[in-house]
């Protein structure tokens, strides 16, 4: 098995929850407000500024209504694909 580096492991989550945000049609400053945080907080975990806890993860999945399963389930196949590549 290889290894893809962690910053890119980290961009395909980033990725993955802003294009789960755009598809359901929420803006950054509503997604912040569903989970009581600046919309600078959104922004930051998008553009790589800022990491991201599994907890923080699982909250923002609940806000925008996907079962955290689901999420980690795409979240897998999109890493196994680019692991294959690498």
């Amino acid at each position: 098995m290889r290894n893809i580096p962690a910053s890119n492991e980290s961009k395909i989550l980033r990725e993955l929850l802003a294009k789960i945000r755009h598809e359901k049609k929420i803006q950054q400053s509503e997604l912040a407000k569903r989970i009581n945080k600046p919309q600078s907080f959104v922004s930051k975990y998008e553009t790589g500024e800022r990491r991201l806890e599994f907890i923080e993860v699982m909250k923002i999945c609940f806000a925008l209504e996907v079962m955290p399963e689901l999420f980690i389930k795409e979240y897998l196949k999109i890493f196994l694909l680019l692991e294959a590549i690498v």
